[in-house]
């Protein structure tokens, strides 16, 4: 059983797996830890991970990277919608409001969501994973930012789900991250706990989580975020700074050329890590467009004032994490920096100020997220035995859980999940209802959310209810946020009470009020069940106080889930067979390529051989014959044939090789009859010496047959000595095999009518047993 960490990052990907010696980062293809989120689609197959990206100049309108940025988003988002001036790929707004992406492949244009592009990363990391660990892989746990809502987590499931991956858990960043800092330390108290703040710049996003460690457990306080502030920013800063000054410089448009603006931001990219250790770099690119090279530097003092705007929002979730935890700098015992844009001196600066201690880098910055994800799930799974760790994490958002637009309380707010809500929590509500019950779950506090989102999760129907018409029915239901952070009901109970007076008898047909009728709710939060009484008295209390006798039947309701801008199951099915069929054409493209490689290096190989190891075994017809198709197949490959079907390049290959079997059929039989020819004298002289201690009428037997093999072996040598090489022998080597086992089964038959050969010492002992 595999154990498997995914971190799906915004520019590249890390995958962790547990073994029995501790957590590896497998490396891909090319050897590298990291690999680049990139899907890039060429015009026959797609090219995934560090090939997708080394494609990207190439197809620059077909390659999609940072889908992460577009996973479970609306298209009008302005957010999404400044992110997409970046990519240089067509897309537009689906009938749901979310992204489709166009896409030029097999001289057709296709049309994919952003789940769909996040399931093709997907299933490259699991043929990496796959390739690596010899066996098949399928639980998984994934790394998500802890403000992703709820669609955009089931949005990860499914993609997962796809491609036939099986997360165990969604877990958050800085949770994961957290973990793996935790749970190799020994030295936390038992009573007062250590509180560390984790700080990941990503790629795309900044988080903040405070964390109460203890031994042997960890409890995440409070959870916050800038969506929109991450490494790729300040390149965006040095990236319009050089469009500015190359505009002015060369009178050149970078914005006009989709590949000269990929290019300019790789270089900006690499800029920003060479300023991060010298106070000034160069920038230089050859041929940027129109055959022009463009330099420049820039000294680290000007790309942080160009960027102060950017540091400025730096210390903004750092101060709203301490808030929502209810801690001062004081109280942090330590500040862990991570994440790829983490590296900039300013902000280590910045940081320091603000929490009154230098941050601690103990962590490794790309891969602490990854290893924490592979350490969960192998907590998560039966396959290894960890150690007792408690991982308490929260959600960061309020969720709130309404009936025909009323909200429904719990307790003595109006939100059924509060912000801060460990993971996972159970709560159970109770209804008095008849024929459907409509619940609908949504975000309560607006304000907490990042900009832009839906505030509607899903909307569930509980029903139809079935009852007798002498009870009063009730609903009770469990409402779950579960491990991903994802709400959803649970199971629906159906509750007959039959009561004694007839007066409430008769109230079963009023419809559910969620505020008023509801006699109690339950929560039960990791496993302990509370109960949270609405009105005075006891859940077996009526509203006068007097006492009931009832009779309950529990009987299990239909319970139907709608999830705003979610994924049907037809378009799930939809997708699972999409996805097949590009990995189809792509191993049918692979398997073309390897075809043409085999029919290139075969040309080569047989030119080389034909004038030097075959070269006495073939005519000088059949060497010319031999040339001449070699040659004429390697003009095809380089012309006509550069681009051709699987079928094609089979076919070339087997007429080549109808051409030369021949000859290397001869080279090949020398040596295999010369061994045949001494396996054949080598039995010939075995049996003439076995014949010696056998009856005189069996010896006669067996040396005519030895003189048999023996003249015909003779002859045929003769007769091919007298031949050249390049003829085809008189016989071969599966001849003087087939010569050999006939020999051998007509002496063992001989050997046969008097029993097998009795050895010198069994006579020898038979002839003192007669004396005796």
């Amino acid at each position: 059983m595999s154990v498997v960490g995914f971190d799906i990052g915004n520019d590249n990907c890390v995958i962790a797996v547990v073994k029995q010696r501790g957590v590896d980062i497998l490396l891909n293809d090319e050897s590298k830890r990291e690999t680049p989120t990139v899907v890039c689609f060429g015009e026959k197959q797609r090219f995934l991970g560090s090939a997708g990206a080394a494609s990207a100049l190439m197809h620059p309108k077909s390659t999609i990277s940072q889908v992460k940025r577009l996973i479970g988003r609306k298209f009008s988002d302005p957010d999404v919608q400044n992110d997409l001036k970046m990519f240089p790929v067509e897309t537009s707004e689906g009938p749901d409001g979310g992204i489709l992406i166009h896409l030029k492949y097999l001289k057709e244009t296709h049309t994919f969501t952003p789940v769909q592009i996040l399931a093709m990363l997907f299933a490259h990391l699991k043929t990496i994973t796959e390739k690596d660990l010899g066996t098949s892989v399928s639980d998984c746990v994934i790394g998500i930012p802890s403000y992703f809502t709820d669609l955009q987590r089931r949005a990860y499931l499914n993609a997962a789900s796809i491609v036939g991956l099986r997360p165990l858990r969604l877990i958050h960043d800085c949770t994961a991250t957290g973990l793996g800092y935790g749970i190799y330390k020994t030295d936390f108290p038992s009573l007062a706990p250590i509180h560390v703040a984790f700080i990941d710049i990503g790629h795309c996003d900044t988080q903040v989580s405070i964390a109460a460690f203890q031994a042997g457990k960890m409890k995440i306080l409070s959870h916050a975020f800038d969506r929109s502030l991450g490494g790729r920013d300040f390149d965006e800063v040095l990236f319009t700074h050089f469009v500015a000054k190359f505009r002015e410089q060369y009178s050149i448009d970078v914005y006009s050329s989709a590949k000269a603006c990929t290019r300019l931001r790789a270089a900006c990219e690499k800029l920003k890590k060479v300023l991060s250790a010298n106070s000034e770099a160069p920038l230089s690119i050859e041929c940027l467009m129109d055959e022009k090279d463009v330099k420049g530097n820039i000294k680290r003092e000007e790309f942080e004032n160009l960027a102060s705007g950017l540091f400025e929002r730096i210390c903004i979730p750092c101060n709203k994490a301490l808030a929502d935890a209810g801690l001062t700098v004081e109280k942090i015992n330590s500040v862990e920096l991570v994440g790829s844009g983490s590296r900039i001196p300013a902000i280590a600066r910045l940081l320091t100020a603000l929490f009154k201690r230098e941050p601690r880098r103990t962590l490794n910055a790309s891969e602490c997220v990854g290893r924490g994800c592979a350490l969960q799930c192998a907590m998560l799974s039966p396959a290894f035995r960890v150690k007792e760790y408690e991982v308490q994490d929260s959600i960061p958002f309020s969720i709130g859980l309404s009936s025909d637009e009323s909200p429904i309380c719990a307790g003595s707010t109006d939100v059924l999940f509060p912000k801060g809500q460990s993971l996972p929590s159970v709560k159970v509500l109770t209804f008095q209802c008849r024929n459907f019950l409509h619940l609908e779950a949504f975000y309560a506090n607006p304000n907490e959310l990042p900009p832009w989102t839906f505030p509607k999760i899903s909307r569930f129907t509980i029903g139809p209810f079935h009852g007798s018409h002498d009870c009063k029915m009730k609903a009770k239901v469990r409402v779950q946020l579960n491990l991903h952070g994802i709400v959803r009901i649970e199971s629906a109970t159906l509750i007959e009470d039959h009561v004694d007076d007839s007066a409430t008898a008769d109230d079963h047909h009023s419809n559910f009020e969620a505020m008023d009728v509801e006699s109690h709710s339950e929560t039960v939060v990791n496993d302990t069940k509370y109960t949270v009484n609405k009105k005075s008295g006891s859940p077996h209390t009526s509203a006068d106080g007097s006492r009931k006798n009832k009779a309950n039947r529990r009987v299990h309701v239909e319970v139907s889930e709608s999830i705003y801008g979610g994924m049907t199951e037809d378009e799930m099915l939809k997708a699972q067979e999409k996805e097949l069929q590009l990995t189809q054409q792509d191993e049918t493209m692979e398997l073309t390529k390897d075809k043409r490689n085999s029919l290139e290096a075969y040309v080569y190989e047989m030119r080389t051989k034909l004038f030097n190891t075959y070269r006495n075994f073939a005519s000088e017809q059949e060497r010319e014959g031999i040339s001449r198709g070699l040659q004429e197949t390697e003009e095809w490959l380089y012309d006509d044939g550069d681009d051709e079907t699987l079928h094609a390049y089979s076919a070339k290959l087997e007429d080549l090789k109808q051409l030369v079997d021949p000859i290397e059929n001869r080279y090949m039989d020398e040596e295999a009859r010369a061994q045949a020819t001494r396996d054949l004298l080598g039995s010939i002289v075995e049996h003439r010496m076995s014949a010696d201690s056998l009856p005189l009428q069996n010896k006669e037997q067996i040396i005519n047959e030895c003189n048999k093999a023996e003249q015909w072996l003779r002859e045929k040598m003769q007769q091919q000595d007298s031949l050249p090489k390049c003829s085809d022998p008189v016989f071969w080597s599966s001849d003087i095999k087939s010569k050999t086992e006939e020999f051998n089964l007509v002496c063992q038959r001989i050997l046969g009518s008097k029993g097998s050969p009795i050895s010198e010492d069994t006579q020898n002992t038979s002839n003192h047993q007669g004396r005796q």
